[in-house]
């Protein structure tokens, strides 16, 4: 997919890079959040892009702090100028991102779609501000909701073979980041992140302490998204799978529980983590999906309902 790319100055003075798809004038936009580690080059970022296109949407990537990424050189990460990266309950960037979309673009609608770290960011943000109109519909695929117990599934043999694959480019980061700043090698357990195995291993000795938490279960008590979907006021949709391996399934009875009216979920058997895939196996039919419900939202908007 070819993206046109626009780098926006944050607040703080660090950089967010966007990815733009661009189409007709005035047609919906899509505002994908990847999940952790990924990027506009992630599949299912690129998947739920292209089907808006083909509708005729447009769309739009955010890339978080440190995870844009050359498609060429995909190890190669954006350097900060803040002494911060991004975690799962780090809002303000989105906040930032949809505020300057939405004053672009007076009356055009626009969509988030969040996908597993991004999904909690999205709903975290929608239970954060329950009166904003800024966001027309949203949906949240493979969240995990609750961010301590999805750590602890993670404790497992098949669990850490996915979180191997994340802590080789976590721990250099953490390590760049503490090199580059002093106030962040101050804050950060650099032998701690050395030694971690485990994703909590990690967010105590590094994701924590330098986001200003007490260390990790500060950290997932206060961002995991289950503890904000009660004040959703926003159509969201919520896709998650029974045997995903980032969340017991054990939660998901929690989750329908604690959701606003706003908020559907709707739950498989299989999926595991952003992995609907079609009888077919070519077709990712959560991106069908995600799509319908925005169109649903689009239809009710306008008729005149609400957002």
């Amino acid at each position: 997919m070819a993206f046109v790319r626009e780098a926006l100055e944050t607040p703080d003075g660090d950089e967010l890079l966007l990815d733009h798809v661009e189409g007709p004038a005035e047609s919906p936009r899509v505002l994908a959040l990847h999940g952790l580690e990924g990027s506009s080059y992630s599949v299912y970022v690129q998947g739920f892009l292209a089907t808006a296109v083909r509708r005729g949407w447009r769309g739009t990537s955010l890339n978080f702090r440190s995870c844009a990424r050359d498609p060429a050189r995909l190890s190669r990460m954006l350097p900060n100028r803040r002494p911060r990266l991004y975690h799962s309950g780090e809002t303000s960037d989105a906040d930032f991102v949809i505020g300057i979309l939405a004053r672009r673009e007076p009356g055009v609608p626009l969509f988030a779609v969040g996908a597993s770290l991004g999904g909690n960011v999205l709903l975290k943000w929608l239970g954060e501000h329950p009166g904003q109109r800024a966001v027309a519909a949203a949906v949240a695929v493979s969240t995990p909701y609750d961010l301590a117990a999805g750590s602890r599934h993670l404790e497992t043999p098949i669990g850490g073979f996915y979180v191997r694959g994340f802590l080789r480019t976590l721990r250099p980061k953490a390590f760049l980041i503490a090199a580059r700043f002093p106030e962040a090698a101050a804050r950060i357990d650099l032998d701690g992140v050395a030694r971690s195995r485990t994703f909590r291993d990690f967010d105590d000795a590094a994701t924590g302490p330098l986001h200003g938490f007490a260390g990790a279960e500060d950290y997932y008590a206060r961002s995991s998204s289950l503890n904000f979907l009660s004040r959703i006021e926003t159509s969201t949709l919520c896709l998650s799978a029974e045997d995903d391996p980032f969340l017991p399934s054990s939660i998901l009875p929690r989750v329908r529980a604690a959701a606003s009216p706003a908020v559907t979920l709707v739950t498989t058997p299989r999926g595991g983590h952003v992995g609907f895939v079609s009888s077919s196996g070519v077709r990712y039919w959560a991106e069908d999906l995600a799509l319908k419900w925005f169109e649903r939202s689009l239809s009710a908007i306008s008729k005149g309902g609400r957002r």
